[in-house]
Formats: structure tokens, sequence, C-alpha cells
């Protein structure tokens, strides 16, 4: 027998081997050549002319996959499909599989495969639209006929597995180039973000997992035959046609119109639902991603074996293009010959939209960034804009459970269908939600009033405190920001030192230095700064000749740059404030619930309890509401005779989605999970910090984080173009930040609790390489 084998790759057995596994089991001989490709196969030749394939398994090839395989080509041989198949011959006793004892107890197994004859689709381009509908009804019948094998062994997965996609996203940095490097991170985010929320709900069956274009054979503009079903799985049957289009569709001058050709001849015989639609591109896209990748890894192996490399530059060929087109116009062009009509009620464009905003929105609320979104909806950590584009969201930290999170929806939407009323009127929601809260505070904090926004529950605070002291004066923080009343404007250094301000207006507002660990009078001093801070607040109270109403503080600063006061801070401060008569009230609004990681609330960082506790964004999850709760002497002192009402405030709708809020806190575990992501986010940023001199600062606690950025590290000169031209940069790349600080040059982090480790990697790789270009380009 004749052996001769292709590549430079040596087989894992010897010729002699082969020759008497054949010999045995099926009672032949012929000649004998390795075949190409990344599997053990080889091409067997009788003397009579009649060829076959014996494929070989590895170590890792069980018994159940062996099973599943020819389960799957006998199904499909079994439907009378005009297409031929690699069907097994049967060993002479029988087998399947033939199985031979060699050297130190070890078997190979292997299998003889029926050869089909044609041509491989890759040496048939160009392609006509026959061959493509062919192509299209060929795959539809595939998948129709495996839905109906099950087996326990299809519940498996692979390195080529489409659903678990996101295990090759680690490996981003194998790509030398930036660029193609920022192709692939626009790929998996696509694919986090819209394929992967929908991968439990897509319809599932066993798939062949890998119809390429050397697995499908073609003879006379016809699908004469499908090979290898070494892949076979079970995975979302939609996975199966993305798998096709990512390959049929890399000699195509229009790939998409191609794909749009298959998959109209798809959908006539297996219909395509509209998730399934949605999910196709970004499916084709990180097939492509993979396979560049386990390219990148393969030649770290054997950089000369060009078999394992032929798809390689046609697949980054299509991923340039593909990058160029946004996730709608793609879904447009793909179902562009099916009756679907995805993103049909887009509403009017960007452009038209700003148009209509001058001509009824009042100018000075005005859009974030160069370019304005228009976002279209949001699911968890993302939100979707008009072109079906992805955005990380790190920057809006009111959806605190994840944008549209269904257990909150769900709970609102229940309420509102049985009733919402007022507090004049007795229902359980009201005080069980009341309860609920008070439970995860000091046990003094036990009196709730119910309004209905930040700003609202701030006023409320303010006037509590003026009633319950019978004074006016309030400490406010520099560079803090309380709400978007009179009264919170006249209180919001912030605002009243900002554009547009007029500086402090009123005599019994007095402003205290920020505990500002950075750029701050005490930050050289480490262990007691935080009492040196607070002195200070000591010192302005002896400067005013009578008693104060209170301090207002927010626990964290935000709008003041992501500050961290020192530990230490608000404990000297409250006794100071105590002394001369005022109540202490921190502001949680920004801060609260969990975020922080090791607390639930973030004055709970330091060893001081105040006498009003505010909170508002994040308890209703994008719901309007808030609360404000103080001690119960401290309510009875204020009901002095005046009834407080608020409409709207703790009405049974927004009791009953501030308890789903909590709950869903506590069972998705979200405050230890906020503790981790912000680690893992910290110690990246630091990294980077090491790396890039323009990152002045790198501060934060949980899921509150600012990256501050300077020219000098030394006079610390505000990066503020710098800071703007990041966060602008990023949105472009699928990631929404925001700035702030006294200077804008702080990028905060304050995302929903729900962003994975995945995210944070993401960012920081982005992050980097976008600093770096900027860098580079002397921006």
């Amino acid at each position: 027998m004749a052996v001769r084998f292709f590549g430079k790759k040596n087989s894992l057995y010897s010729a002699e081997t082969i020759i008497k596994l054949i010999a045995i089991e099926y009672g032949f001989s012929g000649e004998i050549s390795r075949l190409d490709g990344e599997n053990e196969n080889y091409l067997i030749k009788k003397d009579t002319g009649e060829r076959f394939v014996l494929k070989l398994a590895d170590e890792q090839t069980t018994a159940g996959m062996i099973e599943i395989e020819h389960l799957a080509v006998e199904q499909l041989s079994n439907a009378g499909f005009p297409f031929c198949l690699p069907r097994v011959i049967l060993t002479r006793t029988g087998s399947v599989q033939a199985c031979l004892m060699i050297k130190d107890s070890k078997q190979i197994r292997g299998r003889l495969l029926e050869f089909v004859e044609g041509n491989s689709w890759c040496k048939t381009v160009p392609v006509k639209k026959e061959q493509l509908a062919d192509f299209g009804k060929t795959i539809a019948q595939i998948d129709t006929a495996l839905s109906f094998i099950v087996h326990p062994d299809a519940k498996r997965t692979h390195h080529w597995d489409l659903a678990r996609a996101d295990q090759h996203r680690s490996k981003i940095f194998l790509i030398d180039s930036p660029k193609r490097r920022k192709i692939l991170e626009w790929v998996f985010h696509l694919y986090a973000a819209i394929v992967m929320p929908l991968l439990d709900s897509l319809p599932r069956s066993l798939i062949h997992g890998d119809i390429n274009d050397d697995n499908v054979l073609v003879a006379d503009g016809r699908i004469a035959g499908i090979l290898d079903f070494g892949d076979c799985l079970e995975n979302p049957t939609v996975c199966d046609l993305a798998i096709a289009l990512a390959y049929h569709s890399l000699d195509e001058d229009n790939p998409l119109e191609a794909a749009a050709t298959i998959i109209s001849a798809y959908h006539r015989i297996r219909s395509l639902t509209m998730d399934e639609i949605m999910v196709i591109f970004p499916l084709m896209c990180v097939r492509l991603a993979v396979s560049v990748i386990i390219s990148a890894q393969r030649k770290k192996i054997d950089p000369d074996r060009e078999s394992w490399f032929v798809s390689e530059e046609r697949a980054w060929k299509n991923l340039e293009r593909f990058y160029l087109i946004t996730p709608a116009r793609a879904a447009i062009i793909l179902a562009g010959k099916t009756p679907i009509n995805p993103f049909e009620d887009r509403g009017a464009c960007v452009a038209d939209l700003l148009k209509n905003r001058k001509n009824c929105i009042a100018p000075s609320v005005s859009p974030s960034y160069d370019r304005p979104l228009k976002i279209l909806r949001g699911k968890g950590q993302y939100l979707y804009d008009y072109h079906g584009r992805p955005f990380l969201d790190l920057y809006n930290n009111v959806c605190h459970v994840g944008h549209c999170h269904p257990r909150v929806v769900e709970a609102g939407q229940q309420q509102m269908a049985c009733l919402n009323t007022n507090t004049r009127y007795l229902y359980d929601g009201l005080t069980d939600y009341a309860q609920r809260l008070c439970n995860t505070l000091p046990k003094e904090l036990d009196t709730c009033f119910f309004v209905n926004s930040g700003s609202e529950a701030n006023e409320l605070a303010l006037r509590i405190a003026k009633t319950c002291t019978r004074q006016k004066d309030i400490l406010v923080v520099e560079n803090a920001y309380h709400g978007n009343t009179s009264s919170m404007i006249d209180i919001s250094p912030y605002k009243f030192m900002g554009k547009g301000g007029q500086g402090k207006p009123e005599p019994w507002v007095h402003v205290v230095p920020s505990a500002d660990g950075y750029r701050g009078r005490f930050k050289g001093r480490k262990e007691d700064a935080g009492r040196f801070y607070g002195n200070q607040v000591g010192q302005i109270l002896d400067s005013i000749p009578r008693p104060i109403a209170g301090f207002i503080t927010e626990s964290l600063l935000s709008c003041g740059g992501q500050v961290i006061p020192p530990r230490g801070y608000f404990e000297t401060a409250f006794k100071h404030v105590r002394k001369h008569g005022g109540l202490c009230i921190m502001d949680e609004v920004q801060v609260g619930f969990g975020r922080v990681g090791s607390h639930f609330w973030a004055f709970e960082l330091q060893n001081a309890i105040p006498d009003i506790v505010v909170m508002g964004k994040s308890i209703g999850n994008g719901h309007p509401m808030s609360v404000v709760v103080t001690r119960k002497e401290i309510a009875k002192e204020f009901a002095n005779g005046m009834e407080f009402f608020a409409t709207f405030g703790g009405n049974p709708v927004s009791c009953a989605i501030g308890m789903a809020v909590l709950d869903v806190i506590k069972e998705e575990n979200l405050q230890e999970h906020a503790g981790k992501m912000g680690a893992r986010m910290l110690k990246g940023l630091n990294n980077l910090k090491d790396k890039h001199d323009i990152i002045g600062d790198v501060r934060g606690i949980g899921l509150f984080i600012g990256i501050e950025l300077v020219m000098d590290r030394t006079t610390l000169t505000p990066a503020t173009r710098q800071a703007s031209e990041m966060v602008n940069q990023l949105k472009e790349k699928g990631i929404l930040l925001g700035t702030d600080g006294p200077f804008n040059n702080v990028i905060k982090i304050k995302p929903p609790m729900v962003i994975t480790k995945e995210d944070v990697d993401m960012f920081i790789r982005i992050f980097d390489d976008t600093l770096s270009n900027m860098i580079n380009t002397g921006l």
C-alpha cells in the first residue's frame, strides 16, 4: 500500500498502523494519502478506483460524539434530500467505529466514510443567485431534519461553539494591529449586547456547526454534498445559518446581499423569527472573529501549515467591510427578501430629531456628546441607538439593576393595572416598603417621607432641618450638586459657581472645602487627612455667629469629581455640626443601594450616622421616586401642624417598583458583585496609570470610580480637552461615559450594577488603546 502525506505536520500514527487498521476492520487495501485540514483524515483509494475517507478520532472524541455525528448523517440520508453525505461504512463486525490496539495499550479509533463527489464551494466562485438560493434551502432542510434528534451528549461545547464565542474575547490581544483589534472589540461588543441577551430564548436544536465553504460541495450549480459533521452540537438553530453565511459570503462583492438571497430561501423552508433575524449579523461577524483569533493562536504553533490559514485574510476583508455597517442597516439588508421588517418603527432620524428639539425644547436642556445619540431601547448594561448600535453604559447610575430589568418592569405593570392612588389612603405597599428600607439603615433612622426626585427629597431635607432647628444657615461642600430647584441651586456650588452661575447667592449658605485627597489642602496627609478636613468644617462653623440648620453633603462627591472623602472626615465634621446645633444630612442619591460594594449605603464607609438620609435615582431603577429617612423624634418635631403631602410620593406603583429593586439587589447579589467588578476595574485602571502619564489619579470604591486626566502630574494642570475627547471617542467605540469635576477633567464611571468582568476588561483594553492613539496623534 502506498502512503502519501500532505503538509508538514506529522501523522499521529504510522502508515503501517493505518494500513493494518483498514485491513483488519474492512478487509481491503489500497492507496492512502493524508488529506489537508485540521483533522486527521485520509483518502483511501482501492485498486478498483473506489474511494473512501478514513476519519480518525482523537482522545477528546467520545463515543457519544461519534454517535451524534452518525445519527445526524443517517437522519439526513433517510430524509431523501438531493445531496450526498459521508455515510459510515460499517466494519466487518457491523460496528460504526473501527478500533485497533497498538503499543503501550493505546487504541487507534476511526470511521470509514463514503467519499462524496463534488467541488468545494470556494472553488466555484463567482456564484450565481440560483446556487445561493439552493444553498439556503439546503441549510433549512438540514436544520429541520436535525431538530428531531435529541441526544444527551449534544449538550456539549467546543472552541468553535458559536453560542460560546465569548470564550475568545480575552484573546484579542493576540492580534498585533491596533486597527484590527478595534474591529474585534466591536464584534465581540455586538455579540455580547445583541446576541447573548437572546441566546436562551432562541429556538434550539442539533446543528451541523461548521457549514463552511470547504464542507459544502457543488456540482452543476447545485448543492451536491455536505461534509464533516464533527462539530455537531445543540445550539440556537440560527447559528447554523449564521456560520454558513459568514463563510459563503467571503468571496462575494456584496456579501450582505448574497446572504440575503440565502436567508430568503432558508426562510421559505424554516421560518425565522424577528429575534433570529436580529442576531444573524453579529453572529456572522463573531464567527469570522473567532476564526482570525484561532488563526493567530495557530501561528504560534505551526506558522507554515497553510491549511490552517486559508480563510484568514478573506475573513479580515469582510470584517473590515462589516465594521462600517450599522447593525440596523445590516438587519434591514439581510431581511430584505423576507416579510420580516426589522427597525421599521424607529421614528425620526437624529438630524430631524435635533431640529424638532430646537423647535419645542428649551435650549438649556442639552443632549450629550458632540454627536448626540437617539436611544431606542435599553437592556441590562446596554443602550441601543437608532442605528441598532449597542452602547455599554458606564455612566447612568439611575438604572441601578440594569435597564428595563424584567422583574422591576413587571412589578410596575402589575401594580398599575391594579391600583395607583396616594398616601391619603391606606395600602400595604407603603408601610411594607418603608419598613424594608428602614431595615437597610442604622436603627436610629426609622421614619420615611416619600417624594418623586432627588431634588424634591433634598428640598424636603432642607426644610426639615430648618423647621426643626428654627435656623437657616446651611453648610455645603465645594463643587457639590443637590438638585435643580431654586433652593437646591442656591446650595449647589457646582451650579452657582459654574457656567451661568453668579456666585454664592445667599449669606446663609456657607461653603466648606472638598475633602479631596488628590487636589485638596491636606492631600499629602494619609492617616489623619479626614480629621484635618473635618476640622476645616469646624473652623468655618466657628466664624458663624449663630447656630446653624445643618450640613448637607454627598457621601461621595459625584459632580465634584468622584471624590472619596478620607476616613474620619464625616465623624469629625458631624461632631462640629452638632456642636453648633445643626442636623447632618447625607445625600445618597448618586451612591446608595449597594453601589460601593462593601456597604449598602456609602455613608457606612465611615463611622458616622447622619440625622437625615436622602435617596433617589437608583431607588426606582428609572422610575421617578425618592425618599427622605430620618429619626422619629425629628419627624415629630417637623409635624408642627402643617401637613406634608406629595401627590405622587409613595404611590402604590412606586412602592411596588422600589420593592422589586430591593429584591433584585438581594437575589442577584448585586452589592457583592459591585465590589468585585469595582476592584477589577480599579486594578486595570491603576495599571494604565503606570503606563500613561496623563492619568493623574484613579479613585473610587465599588462601582463609583473617577479617572482624573492631567497635563502634568506635578502641577496637576487639568487635561479638560483630552477628557472630553476621550469620552467622545469612547462613545464612537460603543462605551458611554461622562466628565465632571470643577475642571471637567474627571471621567466618571457609575454603571448599572449588572456589568460583567468581560465588560470591565473590554473597557480597560479600549481605554488603553484609545488613550495611546490620542497621545500618539498629539490630540
